[in-house]
């Protein structure tokens, strides 16, 4: 059995930690160290395993004009394409957290001719499950682990007016009530458990300025890039020029291009993610998470639930220890 030693302690790998709970059971020599300085796994478009497989639903109008008019003319063609590469998360966001994953990227979208204030996520398609229902499952699933903290990243708004930024902002606020963290706290662990705060928001939009519960938008470091060799290229050298001070993401997600989805017509999202997970975990064990030019924070991916990939991010804080034993 590995381990890491704290001054004189033997303690276990922080790999065999279970998922669920793996910030509560982090040593106490972390308890200190501000979350945007330790490695946190991320589920990139989090929200993405119940899209509207109703071919009555229209795709987003992020996707290219020409997906869009193919997809009106030609529907019965192209939406199993579409869904193929549009879903990168098969669990539900309970599942997730279950699996260890801290940090959700969430992508809002209010529906073209919906009267309803009703808002959805979206990915090439938009979701079944409104938001206030996502954000109440996970209200309930921190109310079961109350010193697990998740930072939700609000972003890539689609069609929503001021009043519905505003109706969010008070969804957020009725649902998470107590447990949201005003961005004038220090974010270490010890902090936020003796406070009883559990959420971070990061929101993508100029209101966030005005509101003392809403965190700056996140940046998140994406590459671009079909290819895992590739990926890992472009972060090396983003790496040489620093990391930003607070959170940021480094997203170990792939994109396809139409070129790619051509040539491999067989083939989805998850068939290419599977297939290069064993290169980009192999260099995850490689980062450092913490405040040195090069260092890691948050790491987000697809398919998260499939692989190692939560326990590798996870055990990097093992990293952390050995600096400061």
């Amino acid at each position: 059995m590995s381990s890491v030693v704290v001054s004189g302690l033997s303690e276990l790998s922080l790999a065999e930690l279970p998922m669920e709970s793996w910030m509560s059971q982090l040593p106490c020599a972390l308890w200190d160290t501000p979350l945007y300085h330790l490695a946190i796994p991320g589920s990139h478009n989090a929200i993405t395993y119940c899209l509207d497989m109703n071919d009555r639903s229209p795709v987003d109008l992020m996707q290219p004009d020409l997906l869009q008019k193919l997809d009106k003319f030609m529907k019965p063609l192209i939406r199993p394409f579409v869904y193929k590469w549009a879903i990168t998360q098969e669990f539900t966001i309970k599942q997730q957290l279950d699996c260890g994953v801290r940090y959700c990227d969430l992508r809002i979208a209010h529906r073209p001719n919906d009267s309803s204030t009703d808002l959805y996520f979206y990915h090439g398609v938009y979701t079944t499950l409104t938001v206030e229902t996502v954000l109440m499952e996970i209200r309930e699933w921190l109310d079961a682990h109350p010193k697990e903290v998740v930072i939700l990243s609000f972003s890539h708004f689609l069609g929503l007016s001021q009043e519905l930024h505003m109706l969010l902002l008070t969804t957020i606020r009725n649902t998470f009530t107590s447990k949201l963290c005003p961005k004038t706290e220090p974010l270490t662990l010890r902090n936020l458990w003796a406070l009883g705060y559990q959420v971070i928001v990061s929101y993508e939009h100029t209101i966030s300025s005005l509101h003392s519960e809403l965190w700056p938008h996140i940046p998140y470091w994406w590459a671009n890039k079909c290819k895992a060799e590739s990926l890992i290229e472009e972060f090396e050298h983003r790496k040489q020029h620093g990391r930003p001070g607070g959170f940021f993401v480094t997203g170990i997600n792939l994109t396809e291009d139409l070129k790619y989805i051509c040539t491999h017509p067989t083939e989805s999202l998850k068939d290419l993610v599977m297939s290069t997970y064993p290169t980009l975990l192999s260099w995850v064990k490689e980062q450092t998470p913490g405040s040195r030019v090069g260092s890691l924070n948050i790491i987000a991916g697809d398919f998260i639930t499939e692989s190692d990939f939560v326990p590798t991010v996870v055990t990097l804080n093992e990293k952390l220890l050995k600096w400061s034993s």
